[in-house]
């Protein structure tokens, strides 16, 4: 189960580098199109397309930032086994609605065995109702009942 932890938290970390790289690249297009405004006769116009392009940066700034308070918060989760048997940040949910790990919310996670994953956060709604719990423990989220069949 470590090596599923580790693999899970590694494709956690992935995404996040995706989205800090994404965000670095158009910040960079961004400023690149503010420099290229060049002032015409028309003053409004140049003025107007450097605003949507410092507008356009600020946006790609916002995102870049939260990214990087995703990787803050992946990496104080410890990849570590759970021997408490209580779900809480880190842990591998099993249930019979389908297999959770809870860090950030970072969608399905497709492991090289063919299982997937659905990456949670803590406080989403289900990382909410999951954490705490145990095996065998049972919650219901938007009429839908969980079962828990394993925590690690």
């Amino acid at each position: 189960m470590t090596d599923l932890k580790a693999k899970l938290h590694s494709l956690c970390l992935n995404y996040v580098q995706q989205k800090i790289d994404n965000a670095g690249e158009a910040i960079a297009e961004a400023q690149q199109a503010a420099n290229n405004e060049t002032k015409s006769s028309a003053g409004d116009k140049y003025e107007t397309g450097r605003a949507m392009a410092q507008q356009e940066a600020d946006r790609n700034m916002a995102q870049l930032n939260e990214a990087n308070k995703l990787k803050v918060v992946l990496n104080h989760i410890a990849v570590t086994p759970n021997s408490t048997g209580v779900a809480d940040a880190g842990s591998i949910v099993t249930t019979d609605n389908g297999n959770f790990y809870i860090a950030i919310s970072a969608g399905v996670l497709q492991v090289d065995d063919g299982s997937s994953y659905i990456a949670v956060s803590a406080a989403s709604p289900i990382g909410t109702q999951l954490k705490g719990k145990r095996e065998s423990d049972e919650f219901i989220l938007n009429g839908k009942k969980y079962r828990l069949t394993g925590v690690y």
